[in-house]
C-alpha cells in the first residue's frame, strides 16, 4: 500500500484533557490487545469481558477484527502489507479511545510481533495490555467457528495464519490466556484482576 502524507495541517489542542473525561466516568483509558489464531477465543472474551464491564458501570467497547472490516478497513485484504495498515489503523484508532477515556478491548488476530510493537507504542506504555490467546493450533482448527481452517486445508484460501501464513507468538505480553483450559467467564475474572491493578478501574 503506498503511504501517502497529508500535508499543511497543524495539531490542534482542545480545552478538556483526558483527565477530566477520566474523571467524569470514574476510570482510566486502557487497550487490551486480544492477539491468537482464528478459533483462539479473542472475540468471545473480548465481548465476554466489555458485558462484565459495562455491567459493573463502565465504559467499555471492542474493536472486532471481522467487525473493523465491514468498515473502516473494509478496503484492506490480507497481504502482509494490508495486514500491517490494519493493524495500524486500529491502533490509532485506540489511542483516540483511551484518550476518551474508554477502556477499550480489540479482538484481532495481528500475526505480526512488529505490528503489535507499533500499536503498543502508539497507545503508549501504561496504556496498552497484550493479552496473547495461546490456544493450541488442533483445538482451534477442532473449533473451526468460521469454517476457515477447514477451506484453508483446501485451498481455497491463501495466506492463513496458522496454516499458510505464520503467527509470531508474543513474547512479553501482560497477560496469557489457554481457552482451551480457561473459561471466557474465568478469563474475564483475571483481566478485571490485571486492569484493577493496574489502576484503570476508578480515576
Amino acid at each position: 500500500m503506498t503511504e501517502i502524507k497529508a500535508t499543511n495541517i497543524t495539531w490542534h489542542e482542545g480545552h478538556v484533557d483526558r483527565t477530566v473525561r477520566e474523571g467524569i466516568l470514574k476510570q482510566k483509558g486502557a487497550l487490551i490487545w486480544m492477539t491468537g489464531l482464528s478459533g483462539s477465543g479473542k472475540s468471545t472474551i473480548a465481548y465476554t469481558l466489555e458485558h462484565a464491564l459495562v455491567q459493573e458501570g463502565r465504559l467499555a467497547y471492542v474493536l472486532d477484527g471481522d467487525n473493523i472490516r465491514f468498515g473502516l478497513n473494509k478496503n484492506l485484504g490480507f497481504s502482509p502489507e494490508d495486514r500491517t495498515e490494519n493493524i495500524r489503523r486500529i491502533g490509532e484508532v485506540g489511542k483516540l479511545f483511551v484518550d476518551a477515556g474508554i477502556i477499550t478491548i480489540t479482538a484481532f488476530i495481528s500475526p505480526y510481533e512488529a505490528d503489535r510493537q507499533i500499536a503498543r507504542e502508539t497507545v503508549g506504555e501504561g496504556n496498552f495490555f497484550e493479552v496473547f490467546c495461546d490456544t493450541p493450533l488442533d483445538v482451534c482448527e477442532e473449533r473451526d467457528p468460521k469454517g476457515l481452517y477447514k477451506k484453508a486445508r483446501a485451498g481455497e484460501i491463501k495466506g492463513f495464519t496458522g496454516v499458510d501464513a505464520p503467527y509470531e507468538a508474543p513474547t512479553k505480553a501482560e497477560h496469557v490466556i489457554d481457552t482451551s483450559k480457561l473459561s471466557p467467564q474465568d478469563a474475564t475474572i483475571e483481566l478485571v484482576a490485571m486492569l484493577t491493578k493496574a489502576g484503570k478501574m476508578s480515576a
